[in-house]
């Protein structure tokens, strides 16, 4: 087996995602079309990580790539936060819906088995942030007020 083959757990993590077809829909779109570091399919991986890892700002994104696994995961090796919010701005949601359409057949096709029809279950926890001195009876910690948000999304 050679040494330079071995997958990292992050790359194990997103391997579900076609990423074949993504570039077929970027190119479709040109949402790459001026793009010389920051492409599109290293700005879903950049994102999905920090999902993972719970990230709390763009600044804290871009430190991260300090990481020599990372910057080799991701192709560069250095990006900034105004690069990453301009990323933001200019996404496309139709690549974002693609690819979860890819990910949901895929979750069918395994389960394709089942004699019943289960649906897909989406569960999600956030908070949203609020002012402090505004909203006192949000208080979550000595600092900072919010609300917290549970969302159960049945994907059928």
């Amino acid at each position: 087996m050679d040494k330079n083959t071995r997958k990292s757990s992050f790359g194990k993590w997103i391997s579900p995602i076609n990423f074949k077809k993504l570039d077929e829909h970027v190119s479709l779109t040109k949402q790459d079309h001026y793009t010389k570091k920051l492409t599109t399919a290293s700005y879903i991986k950049m994102m999905l990580l920090a999902q993972l890892h719970e990230t709390e700002s763009l600044h804290a994104m871009s430190d991260a790539l300090l990481n020599g696994e990372l910057q080799q995961e991701l192709g560069f090796a250095s990006i900034s936060a105004s690069q990453l919010s301009r990323k933001n701005n200019e996404m496309d949601p139709s690549i974002l819906a693609t690819i979860f359409m890819d990910l949901v057949a895929q979750i069918k096709s395994y389960h394709h088995s089942c004699t019943q029809r289960v649906p897909l279950k989406i569960i999600d926890s956030s908070t949203l942030p609020l002012n402090l001195t505004h909203y006192k009876w949000a208080k979550f910690r000595k600092t900072k007020a919010g609300v917290k948000l549970h969302l159960r999304l049945v994907f059928m």
